[in-house]
């Protein structure tokens, strides 16, 4: 073997061992740490630890509901490289309807153990976990659970609730329709071509993660979805379109499926918070025909 053959060997050996660390690198969620709490609401709260995958823990806020329960409650969740504190907009106005709140930050975000990479389905994951506290609390009532999230959070609480029949309600702020579509508008914005270096990454990131992306796309999963869900995104979102809100809608099974398109970009939080009235309203009659079964 010639020595430039050698040597081509080599970079292509070494290149095949570093890649699985620069996808990590590159996809890594930046932690941001809480600077604030609901106590800035005016909200009494505790901070809460719950035990999620790999004997890791989980950083929440616990805001327990305006008068003694048991009560509904809703799991809140951020999107990537956010925090519970990101959602603090919303608890007030749930709080005053009479809700329980839980904001909870997913692994390696906030303050919540690390714990690998971040995925869709590790969202998921803490989702469950967090669910399964609440459940467990004797100010909630079980049986009147919800959950809400962000961008991949919302993605997380609609795969959640394509896997369970214990929940009352899914709110779902700015999720994408696909995890391939919105990495390759990634890749894109990060002048990196599909073809020849898009394509491998994400095919490593689908073996990484253990799921197909068709598998856990919204689109996909909100057909077995079967409690009420809202959708819910901005008209100005560029991180992930309005026609990916659109394009879950039209794919849902049944009536049971709300859309909900206001004004703002992807981090419609505060948004949709100016517009609690009608994510209270959905919740109340969701949760209420959940009661009356």
């Amino acid at each position: 073997m010639t020595i430039l053959a050698t040597t081509v060997l080599l970079i292509i050996a070494a290149m095949v061992a570093v890649f699985p660390l620069l996808v990590r690198i590159g996809f890594r969620a930046p932690r941001l740490i809480e600077q604030n709490s609901p106590e800035q609401y005016g909200l009494a709260f505790r901070e809460v630890s719950i035990p999620t995958e790999n004997d890791k823990h989980l950083f929440a806020w616990f805001v327990p509901p305006p008068v003694a329960g048991p009560a509904p409650a809703v799991a809140v969740l951020h999107g990537w490289g956010g925090n519970a504190e990101m959602m603090l907009p919303l608890a007030q106005p749930l709080h005053n309807a009479g809700y329980a709140v839980l904001l909870l930050d997913s692994r390696n975000h906030g303050r919540s153990d690390s714990d690998g990479f971040s995925s869709l389905p590790r969202f998921a994951e803490d989702l469950e976990h967090a669910l399964d506290w609440l459940a467990l609390q004797p100010d909630v009532e079980a049986t009147r659970l919800a959950a809400l999230g962000h961008s991949v959070g919302a993605a997380a609480a609609l795969l959640v609730a394509s896997r369970r029949r214990d929940l009352a309600a899914v709110a779902s702020i700015a999720a994408f329709a696909d995890p391939e579509s919105m990495m390759r508008r990634f890749l894109a914005e990060h002048h990196v071509p599909y073809f020849p270096l898009g394509q491998p990454v994400l095919r490593y990131v689908q073996h990484a993660i253990g799921h197909r992306f068709s598998d856990i796309a919204p689109r996909h999963t909100i057909r077995q979805i079967r409690c009420p869900v809202l959708l819910i995104h901005g008209s100005d979102d560029v991180t992930v379109p309005v026609e990916d809100a659109m394009e879950i809608y039209a794919r849902r099974s049944g009536n049971q499926v709300r859309l909900l398109i206001l004004a703002g970009d992807h981090d419609s939080s505060r948004e949709a918070e100016r517009h609690a009235d009608e994510l209270i309203d959905f919740l109340d009659q969701a949760i209420g025909q959940k009661n009356a079964e």
